[in-house]
């Protein structure tokens, strides 16, 4: 196996599936499915999801909400998806724990490296939920943080699409894709990988960065494998 420890980043959008909001039953099925492939391998794995299929700070604020309080919201709505996913990973007989950086008795515990390892190291996947804690940041930055912090390998960024395009290949068809990049080659091309902070972090820590197609069945196991799979930024 390529890596021993990985960080995976889900959009709260990718749980909706064909719905228009909420959580699709079936897709986060697929996505444990995928992720006790991986465990089963051995790896260990840490995974931090968003929160935008329920509520996204941002957007409450378009509606009249305070962006602190609106920033809050969306850090409970992504420990409802962590709680998801936990209930998923453990009806396929997977352990799963979720970590916060808004503990919730009894649901959740506070968020901490040393939790994190000790949970890793005894093959549970740890789902690290409530984004960085504080307003005005994302759930990218957050994946950026966690995966910094438990010392991941890397950070694997399920999309709906199979890496990082010059446009967007949904609305250019004439977009071309990279295999790879380095992390300048992204910024001075301006690709929206993540947020800038998330990026900048990853930069400074010299933390590769895979964005690749979550939807397509097989690709986390391949990935970790070391097959080539999405687009790869390194420094």
């Amino acid at each position: 196996m390529k890596y021993k420890r990985i960080l995976l980043k889900l959009s709260g959008e990718s749980l909706m599936g064909k719905s228009q909001y909420g959580i699709d039953e079936k897709k986060i099925e697929e996505y444990a499915l995928d992720i006790q492939e991986v465990a089963k391998a051995g790896i260990q794995i840490a995974i931090v999801i968003g929160g935008g299929n329920i509520f996204r700070g941002l957007k409450g604020v378009g509606k009249g909400f305070d962006r602190v309080q609106g920033d809050y919201m969306g850090m409970l709505a992504t420990i409802i998806n962590s709680l998801a996913l936990q209930s998923a990973l453990e009806n396929l007989n997977i352990p799963a724990v979720v970590l916060s950086a808004i503990a919730i008795d009894p649901l959740c515990k506070k968020m901490s490296k040393r939790r994190a390892l000790e949970n890793l190291n005894k093959s549970r996947v740890v789902i690290i939920a409530g984004g960085t804690g504080n307003p005005f940041f994302t759930t990218d930055s957050a994946a950026a943080l966690r995966a910094i912090e438990i010392e991941a390998d890397i950070i694997l960024k399920g999309t709906r699409v199979d890496g990082i395009y010059t446009a967007d290949p949904e609305k250019d068809k004439n977009a071309k894709k990279f295999d790879e990049l380095t992390f300048s080659e992204a910024y001075e091309k301006q690709l929206n990988i993540m947020d800038l902070t998330a990026f900048t972090l990853c930069r400074e820590n010299k933390l590769p960065i895979i964005v690749f197609n979550i939807n397509e069945k097989g690709n986390l196991l391949k990935i970790v494998n070391g097959d080539k799979i999405g687009t790869l930024v390194t420094n």
